[in-house]
């Protein structure tokens, strides 16, 4: 397969693509770009619907062909199809389904909560030109403008804590992965923690499973090809604009 992976630092979304592509030794062209400063929305990348209108928020792009995708799971899902490495997802559908059920865990509850820290954190310094999502542009305009709602970033601190609580349950009977085998649930799991641990450290004071867990990870030959990718010092305290906090809690 050739095709062309536009991407951020590798933390959040970019990193799970990254760690992905790599696993399934897929060939693609890499090209980083500046998510943090919207070059997304750069007239130098397509803008189908599907990427304009994608509920991640500032995430990957990847183009094969005439068509333009995102979406950090179900990029890896699409990777582990046209990928000649071993598998990243079950073969089992009830174990797939579980491993589905883990990803949209991450992907409504961690994700949002962790770019909301991120952003409060380190927030972008202007609101790119050509945003097509208002729901995006209006999350933009508030974290540059340092809109924090303080019971928000409470309850997010409350939801990292909780993942990792989840973590340490998911490995407490001694499995390596979270769904025994390596997964994409791995990927998509570490890259919204990974930064975590500098904003929320109480959540991982007594997390020895998810330590060591984190330490199997990054000891993998393409999660470490993923983050040498960094071209700063620290790539997990870099925040792009992320998906949006449910409105239902």
């Amino acid at each position: 397969m050739t095709g062309i992976l536009y991407h951020g630092q590798p933390n959040g979304p970019s990193f799970t693509v990254l760690a992905a592509a790599f696993e399934k030794g897929v060939d693609l062209d890499l090209r980083a770009i500046d998510l943090v400063a919207g070059e997304r929305h750069s007239t130098a990348l397509p803008h189908p619907i599907e990427v304009d209108q994608s509920i991640e928020g500032e995430g990957p792009v990847l183009i094969v062909g005439d068509a333009a995708m995102t979406d950090s799971v179900f990029l890896a899902c699409y990777l582990d199809e046209v990928g000649s490495g071993p598998a990243i997802r079950p073969a089992d559908p009830y174990a797939r389904w579980q491993m589905m059920a883990w990803c949209r865990y991450v992907i409504e509850r961690v994700a949002p909560a962790a770019a909301a820290l991120g952003n409060a954190a380190a927030p972008p310094a202007s609101v790119p030109a050509g945003i097509a999502s208002a729901d995006l542009a209006a999350r933009w305009s508030q974290a540059v403008e340092g809109k924090v709602d303080e019971a928000q970033l409470a309850d997010s601190r409350t939801k990292i804590a909780q993942a990792v609580e989840k973590l340490e349950a998911q490995l407490a009977d001694g499995r390596d992965w979270l769904m025994g085998d390596f997964t994409i649930a791995d990927l998509e799991t570490h890259a919204w923690l990974a930064g975590m641990r500098g904003l929320v450290p109480e959540a991982f004071a007594a997390a020895p499973l998810t330590d060591a867990w984190e330490a199997r990870l990054r000891a993998r030959p393409a999660v470490a090809q993923a983050l040498g990718l960094a071209t700063v010092p620290e790539p997990e305290a870099i925040w792009a604009i992320g998906p949006e906090i449910n409105r239902w809690g």
